[in-house]
């Protein structure tokens, strides 16, 4: 049993429904947790049909003030993604998938299904979910993205392409939406401790010639000032805090959380 009690600054999310996707692992699974735990009825959107039964037996467990909803879904479903935005309050794109190769090695349908996942997928979520903010006067658009939406890294031409596509993204919904009362930001963490990234350690290694237990240190962390991995619970704890009353005033920004990364 964890301490659910939303903290200081967090709202009271009671009678709103959030969205997340990428819900059943990492981020997302703490995204959805945390906006349970502040009173939301959340949508966990994912194609791990188990992985979100086991989310929604976490957040029953745990007795949260809101509850946790499980929707199976491929986000390469576009019309499906759009559709599912409806009725949204907050909207939190997180989904992504990751493949490191030179350019001249990616594989060009792989490049393209990580930017329907990453990009056209979070577009069409808004589309289906801006309709419904836009008329109650209220909504939170929170992206996932990266420092690789500032930066770039050699062999990761797709995710760092659609990463830096969500950022604009991200601001053009800012724009449009403020006077409608929808923030929308970007939250950018450096290397979080999800299996996203530790399935990219072997080919990392592949790519820069070293050993797998040397990535971390040398490749990961290596811009870092801070070494150590995010957890997944602290980009959460981002996310609720821009649905937050102190918050309303941040849109358009782009929160890193990358240990000092973009410092240099």
């Amino acid at each position: 049993m964890t301490d659910s009690t939303p903290q200081p600054g967090v709202p009271d999310l009671g009678g709103r429904t959030a969205l997340v996707t990428g819900a059943a692992g990492g981020i997302g699974r703490a995204c959805v947790l945390r906006l349970a735990a502040a009173g939301a009825k959340v949508r966990a959107v994912d194609r791990d049909a188990e992985g979100l039964a086991a989310l929604v037996e976490r957040a029953t467990g745990d007795d949260l003030p809101g509850t946790v909803e499980a929707l199976t879904l491929d986000l390469t479903d576009l019309d499906a993604a759009e559709h599912a935005g409806a009725g949204t309050d907050i909207l939190v794109n997180n989904a992504g998938l990751q493949l490191v190769r030179p350019i001249e090695d990616f594989p060009p349908q792989v490049f393209s299904t990580v930017l329907r996942v990453m990009l056209e997928a979070p577009f069409r979520l808004m589309r289906g979910a801006l309709p419904h903010m836009y008329g109650q006067g209220w909504g939170r658009i929170v992206n996932i993205s990266s420092v690789h939406g500032l930066r770039a890294s050699p062999y990761k031409s797709a995710y760092v392409a659609a990463k830096h596509g969500l950022e604009g993204l991200s601001k053009t919904a800012a724009l449009e939406g403020a006077a409608h009362g929808v923030t929308s930001n970007c939250v950018c963490p450096g290397y979080v401790r999800t299996p996203l990234v530790e399935r990219q350690i072997a080919d990392q290694a592949a790519a820069h010639g070293i050993a797998p237990e040397r990535v971390v240190g040398e490749i990961l962390l290596a811009d870092s000032a801070v070494k150590r991995l995010v957890e997944p619970e602290e980009v959460a704890e981002m996310a609720a805090y821009l649905c937050s009353p102190q918050a309303s005033f941040v849109t358009g920004a782009s929160l890193t959380m990358d240990g000092g990364w973009t410092a240099h």
